[in-house]
């Protein structure tokens, strides 16, 4: 765990998971009427200014309060997030539309996008090399108001057409996790600010696949994540 006491903690998941939730910025009035944290508002307010000294939040231009940055996200996901357990519905939907497309690279690659679009309600993106895309769920950008902004939109539709943009996200920081997150201002890219990617790379009848969902940095991801997991779970019975 990093170096922040307990009380930073409680305060940096509150104003993660309060970001999440409304995509506006969070200021200490919100975290002292919502949360119980057990402090004043000026104490908050002293806590929220140590996180952003030390990376975890940012000011915006339009607001007083603070977002997250990408490196408290990355914590969040990696420490502070409590995965939910899918419901056998969602597993049983899940696999029986994946299951039926076993034998076909093309037609199970497509339906693996159609289902983590279905589930996560973002843009699903499968590449196994970059003359081989397949994606699915653009609409689903739409219902988050991140994507409001034409730059951001046409940005984003870039970067699926370009396959070798892809490539470097799903190549960028790899580690031995196997569900990998990366954020927009990683990437060097202002355009991408609110942008994030949940990716995972594996083997797919012998071809190296990677398969990620690319929508706002506000995933959901208590579903998302272990959604991804029974996915990668599910692939890797069929290839065996």
């Amino acid at each position: 765990m990093i170096d922040l006491t307990a009380r930073q903690v409680q305060i940096l998941r509150a104003i993660i998971e309060e970001f999440i939730e409304t995509a506006e910025p969070v200021g200490s009035d919100t975290i002292d009427k919502k949360f119980n944290i057990g402090v004043s508002p000026a104490t908050i307010r002293n806590e929220m200014v140590y996180l952003s000294k030390q990376g975890y939040l940012k000011k915006t231009h339009s607001s007083a309060g603070r977002i997250p940055t990408p490196m408290a996200m990355k914590l969040y996901v990696n420490e502070l997030m409590k995965e939910k357990e899918l419901t056998v519905a969602d597993e049983v939907s899940t696999k029986e539309k994946i299951w039926r497309n076993r034998n076909e690279m093309n037609i199970l690659l497509s339906q693996i996008t159609r289902v983590l679009a279905e589930r996560t309600q973002a843009l699903a993106v499968a590449m196994l090399d970059e003359d081989h895309l397949y994606h699915s769920g653009y609409a689903n950008l739409l219902s988050m108001p991140e994507f409001y902004d034409i730059k951001v939109m046409r940005h984003v539709l870039q970067l699926v057409e370009e396959a070798a943009l892809l490539e470097e996200i799903f190549n960028y920081a790899a580690s031995e996790n196997p569900i990998q997150v990366v954020y927009g201002p990683e990437l060097g890219n202002k355009n991408l600010e609110p942008v994030g990617v949940i990716h995972m790379t594996m083997d797919i009848h012998g071809q190296p696949c990677h398969l990620g969902v690319l929508g706002s940095s506000r995933f959901n991801y208590s579903y998302v994540i272990p959604m991804m997991k029974y996915v990668r779970g599910l692939i890797q019975d069929i290839v065996e």
